[in-house]
């Protein structure tokens, strides 16, 4: 049986501790941006037409992020289609041009929308 010192206990569980704590961080960061990321949506009424996980009168942000997963192009592409509009895409209802959303706020919009994880 290997002797470990007292010392080399506390040494790892202080680094599992900060590992812990860090990544506890991260989630509650990630959970504040997703928050504010949901209020930004709400108030520019994206929500009016769409929803994070299910079809509204659009389709819901995760059906987007799935659609435009790993294209290199997808985050300009959803910049552009939220500030001019779209047809043609989901359906046969078009999205109007968002005049109320900024460029800077359609780019951050964009990338959370891709960001999302599709529910199975």
């Amino acid at each position: 049986m290997r002797n470990i010192s007292f010392e080399r206990i506390c040494r790892t569980r202080s680094v599992f501790s900060l590992l812990v704590a860090g990544a506890l961080c991260l989630m509650a960061n990630s959970a504040r941006a997703d928050q504010l990321m949901i209020e930004l949506a709400q108030n520019k009424t994206c929500l009016g037409c769409h929803q994070v996980d299910k079809k509204r009168v659009g389709p819901g942000f995760q059906q987007v992020s799935e659609r435009y997963k790993g294209q290199s192009e997808a985050v300009p592409h959803l910049v552009e289609v939220i500030l001019k509009g779209g047809r043609g895409n989901w359906g046969a209802i078009p999205m109007p041009a968002q005049t109320r959303v900024s460029p800077e706020q359609a780019q951050q919009l964009a990338q959370w929308i891709l960001s999302l994880t599709p529910t199975k």
